[in-house]
């Protein structure tokens, strides 16, 4: 069994207040579990109005598997324009 496991720390452009952020957030995680089958979650900065930590995780038999649905995630995160990706730490065990 391999494990994927990634943390994203994002960039909110035109966010003003929690509000606008839950609904960017919630959108994107929205989105990303029902495509890619994902387990995923906003995990910290919680209270901060414009970045957001959010995290997922894929199991799979095959390492490449993994690997490719994590980039698949991350370039599918990186093509929103209301966003920005500042820092991702990525590990497969």
């Amino acid at each position: 069994m391999i494990i994927g496991a990634c943390r994203l720390k994002l960039h909110i452009f035109e966010s003003y207040s929690l509000k606008d952020k839950r609904h960017v957030v919630k959108s994107i995680i929205e989105r990303l579990k029902a495509r890619y089958n994902i387990s995923i979650a906003e995990i910290d900065n919680l209270d901060s109005w414009q970045t957001a930590l959010i995290g997922f995780a894929c199991v799979s038999n095959q390492t490449k598997h993994v690997q490719s649905t994590i980039n698949k995630v991350i370039s599918f995160i990186d093509n929103d324009t209301r966003l920005e990706i500042v820092d991702q730490d990525i590990e497969i065990l």
